[in-house]
C-alpha cells in the first residue's frame, strides 16, 4: 500500500508544479501566465516545459512571468525577455528560420546521402564485374600480352 501512494504521489508531482503562492489573482492574466508556461522550456530539465516541471529554475520562471504579466508586458515581451538570456532553445516552439530549416533537413538528406552512396557503390561494383567478363578475343590477347612476366 505505501508504494502504490507513493507511486501516485510521484505520478501527480507535474499537476501541482504551479505553487499557490505563483498564482495571480487575477484569472485573465493566470491564464496568460499559464499559456507562456506551456510555451516556454525549462533549461534543467529538457524538453519539458515551465508548466510541468518541478525544477527550482521552472518555479523562478514561472514567477518571472507573472512578475512581468502584472508590469504590463505583452506575451510577446515575455517570450523575448527569456529567449535574450537563454537563445531560442527556451521556446518550446522556435520560430521558423532558415537555420532551424537547416538542422531539420540536414538529418535525412544526409542519411538519402549515404542510401544514395551505398547504391552506387553496390552498382558500381556490379558494373566492373560485367565489363571483365565482356572482353573481345583482341583485347584479351593483348591483356595477357601486358601481362606476362
Amino acid at each position: 500500500m505505501k508504494h502504490l501512494v507513493l507511486i501516485l504521489t510521484l505520478l501527480a508531482a507535474p499537476a501541482f508544479a504551479v505553487q499557490p503562492h505563483e498564482m495571480l489573482d487575477d484569472p485573465v492574466l493566470e491564464a496568460r501566465a499559464q499559456a507562456l508556461d506551456d510555451e516556454l522550456r525549462c533549461v534543467r530539465c529538457r524538453s519539458e516545459s515551465i508548466a510541468s516541471s518541478n525544477a527550482d529554475w521552472a518555479s523562478d520562471a514561472r514567477v518571472i512571468v507573472r512578475e512581468l504579466l502584472t508590469q504590463g508586458a505583452t506575451d510577446a515581451e515575455v517570450k523575448a525577455f527569456f529567449v535574450e538570456r537563454y537563445g531560442e532553445y527556451v521556446l518550446m516552439r522556435p520560430p521558423l528560420s532558415a537555420t532551424n530549416i537547416a538542422l531539420w533537413l540536414a538529418g535525412p538528406v544526409l542519411f538519402l546521402g549515404v542510401i544514395g552512396v551505398l547504391v552506387a557503390r553496390r552498382r558500381g561494383g556490379t558494373a566492373a564485374v560485367a565489363t571483365a567478363d565482356a572482353l573481345t578475343p583482341e583485347e584479351k590477347a593483348r591483356l595477357d600480352a601486358l601481362t606476362k612476366p
